[in-house]
């Protein structure tokens, strides 16, 4: 039996995905989706072996989510499906920068490794990180390279001795977002707005800018434009919504495609497989 013990009361863990295959399809939850505190377990077995194990819980960064993936047996390879996201990553003693990515990631996991990671809210991230997101799209980058050698490896003394290092990493972001300037106070409606598929164009005027300073300002904050970003959450709405049994053709409609042939060429475009290998 697989258990999932909270790091902290009343911030439950999730499991999200276990996987008994040596090639894994997964994308992560957005973080508005409500975690369920003792959520049970789904095991698919295949030889009866526990390859990997993916959970998740909300942070107590507003709007990131907090993830472990911890790997048993074998090599495991996950596709990471695009999400306008920037991850900080613990992972063999060593802390990452996961950019904003326009495509699916292939992520490779070591046997017996586990992974730690805090996922920041779509326009975040920069601010924690200290970088132009732009400047780490499609991109895995050691920390080190980004912050001060003393800093960083300050910073991963501390989570080598701790317990529960997805919490330091949470009091570190905490900290900064206290101590450096504020997130852009108009990136969350500009989030919300593609999200519920605005046009560019109206966006823009509701903002007050022109498109191409909202394209200039989405870039820094994001990483891509709006179009790029609108059609990554919209992809992820619709692979969400799949995966509840909802028939494709219907997808693509409640999702905003003119048709199920354009769901299935964008799907693919942004991970590299069809929709059906995303929710089996």
């Amino acid at each position: 039996m697989l258990q999932c013990v909270n790091e902290r009361p009343g911030l439950a863990w999730q499991v999200v995905a276990v996987a008994t295959i040596s090639a894994a399809v997964l994308s992560p939850a957005p973080p508005s989706v409500p975690l369920i505190p003792d959520a049970e377990s789904e095991f698919s077995h295949r030889g009866g072996i526990l390859h990997y194990v993916y959970r998740e819980r909300p942070s107590r960064v507003a709007g990131a989510v907090l993830w472990q993936r911890t790997v048993t047996t074998v090599t495991t390879t996950q596709r990471v499906l695009p999400d306008g996201c920037i991850d900080l990553i613990w992972a063999g003693g060593e802390l990452l920068v996961a950019g904003p990515d326009t495509a699916a990631h292939l992520a490779t996991g070591a046997p017996d490794s586990g992974y730690t990671g805090l996922r920041f809210a779509p326009g975040t991230g920069s601010t924690v990180i200290g970088v132009p997101a732009y400047e780490l799209r499609d991109s895995r980058v050691p920390l080190a390279d980004l912050w001060s050698a003393a800093h960083v490896r300050a910073l991963a003394d501390r989570l080598a001795a701790a317990e529960a290092p997805g919490i330091v990493m949470e009091e570190m972001a905490i900290d900064r977002l206290h101590r450096t300037d504020p997130v852009d106070p108009a990136v969350h409606g500009i989030v919300a707005r593609l999200r519920a598929g605005a046009p560019v164009a109206a966006i823009a005027a509701e903002t007050g800018l022109s498109e191409r300073q909202l394209h200039r300002r989405c870039l820094g904050v994001f990483g891509y434009g709006p179009k790029t970003l609108t059609r990554i959450l919209r992809m992820n709405r619709a692979v969400d919504l799949a995966r509840t049994g909802t028939p494709f053709a219907t997808v693509a409609v409640t999702s905003g495609y003119a048709d199920q042939a354009h769901l299935a060429r964008e799907v693919k475009s942004l991970t590299g497989v069809p929709l059906g290998a995303l929710v089996r």
